[in-house]
């Protein structure tokens, strides 16, 4: 789970200065898939803040051996991490692969 952790921090980091640098990636789905590709992105948004504050607190009670709050907390923040590891793949692919930007 630190490795998980480790890892998640890592790329946490690494895609925060990417797109710092590079910019974000322009949707170019048009029609009602436009609705589902923003309605998807903003609780990904959401979600994503949720768990950068949730999982840091459920690492530490595990860390502090306090499994009575690292379990209730871990039960919210598992489900919550792993949809946005899915929710954040829906995005990028829908955005860079099967929708590209595509300037007139």
């Amino acid at each position: 789970m630190l490795v998980a952790g480790v890892l998640g921090a890592a790329f946490l980091a690494i895609y925060s200065y990417y797109h710092a640098s590079a910019g974000l990636a322009k949707f170019g789905g048009v029609g009602p898939i436009r609705t589902v590709y923003f309605s998807l992105l903003a609780i990904h948004v959401v979600m994503a803040a949720v768990a950068a504050i949730l999982v840091p607190i459920v690492v530490f009670f595990a860390l502090k051996q306090r499994f009575d709050i690292h379990r209730r907390l871990a039960c919210w923040a598992l489900p919550i991490w792993l949809f946005v590891s899915a929710s954040g793949l829906v995005v990028y692919a829908m955005a860079v692969h099967l929708y590209p930007y595509q300037a007139a």
